[in-house]
């Protein structure tokens, strides 16, 4: 392990967040965590009281909050935006203003305040609709939705915004799987696999199309890595983050064979053809990154949660919808 850093993590309190923050305190690091906490604190009850962590409720889209509370880091992690296509549709403003509008005031007052590693994490989606068989970094970026395309803008401000000592890495995660204590239910296998231990059916629209995920468990050990690799591996440099590419017909297939037999699968046609199949051997050659654990393994963290208790209310409490809370604070 390398030197302990002060890591400043937006979106601390969310879905990735809340799982990725107590390794980085278990790896010495101290940890700031800004976030809006719209889903509450309670997923990061863990580390709560830990001498390392700070919690500052907040929105990054205030500067003079951010020139308060970045001095004194030494590595940003950035999660923190409005997640996802819908949510972002629902209310696009709003979304321009989080993922976008503040990201330029972000990244001008960590470089002031010597943030010596800036982390993005962007997303698979920028690449749009692809026919090659695999999508490497180094093809065309054609972002079909405004989710993928400020996404796609944040990283060209970042790259412009690269100078000695402050060094920039782009991350394209798949879509993340698995629990949480701020758990997403409205990503597809975690829908999935809802619905396949609450109702015993799945319903799948279409089905042909492919969706790369990445277990939760190591996208958060991608960022602690992140951490570690040396400035010159890193710098300026642009890696996809997935694991294999399946469809969605595939991926309800292994979420009944976690959860049992009697699960019924049920297709329905669908206008939603988008279909996504990044290659992760990049990151695997140059960087030794590789996944580890599988969309099995994430439908069989949900299910012992389940089991466990720990997801109530799971069909209805809009915890765990990023659109229904959003439409219930109706914020601004």
């Amino acid at each position: 392990m390398g030197a302990a850093k002060r890591v400043f993590v937006t979106g601390g309190a969310g879905y990735v967040g809340s799982v990725l923050v107590p390794k980085l305190l278990g790896q010495g690091h101290k940890v700031k965590v800004l976030d809006l906490c719209i889903f509450g604190e309670e997923a990061l009850d863990s580390v709560k009281g830990h001498k390392d962590f700070v919690l500052v409720k907040g929105d990054m889209r205030d500067r003079a909050l951010l020139e308060r509370e970045i001095p004194g880091s030494e590595a940003v992690i950035h999660l923190a935006c409005i997640s996802n296509d819908p949510s972002f549709e629902l209310n696009p403003k709003l979304g321009k203003s989080i993922n976008y509008d503040c990201f330029p005031d972000l990244v001008d007052v960590s470089k002031r305040n010597k943030v010596s590693r800036f982390i993005y994490a962007s997303s698979s989606s920028v690449y749009g609709i692809k026919d090659e068989e695999n999508v490497t970094e180094d093809l065309a970026l054609k972002p079909l939705t405004d989710y993928s395309k400020y996404k796609a803008l944040c990283e060209d401000i970042l790259l412009k915004e690269r100078a000695p000592g402050f060094a920039a890495l782009i991350l394209r995660p798949a879509t993340v799987c698995g629990y949480s204590p701020r758990l997403r239910l409205d990503l597809t296998v975690n829908i999935l696999t809802n619905h396949a231990v609450n109702s015993k059916k799945i319903k799948v629209f279409g089905g042909d199309q492919k969706r790369p995920n990445i277990h939760i468990e190591d996208v958060t050990d991608l960022y602690v890595q992140a951490l570690e690799w040396p400035e010159s591996a890193i710098d300026g440099r642009i890696f996809n983050a997935g694991y294999e590419n399946h469809t969605v017909r595939q991926i309800a297939e292994m979420v009944r064979r976690v959860v049992g037999d009697d699960v019924a699968i049920e297709t329905t046609p669908t206008d939603d053809h988008r279909s996504y199949h990044i290659s992760s051997e990049k990151i695997r050659r140059e960087l030794g990154f590789a996944p580890r654990r599988t969309i099995e393994d994430a439908a069989k963290d949900l299910l012992a949660a389940f089991r466990a208790g720990k997801i109530p209310n799971s069909m209805t409490d809009s915890r765990y919808f990023n659109i229904k809370r959003m439409q219930e604070l109706n914020l601004k």
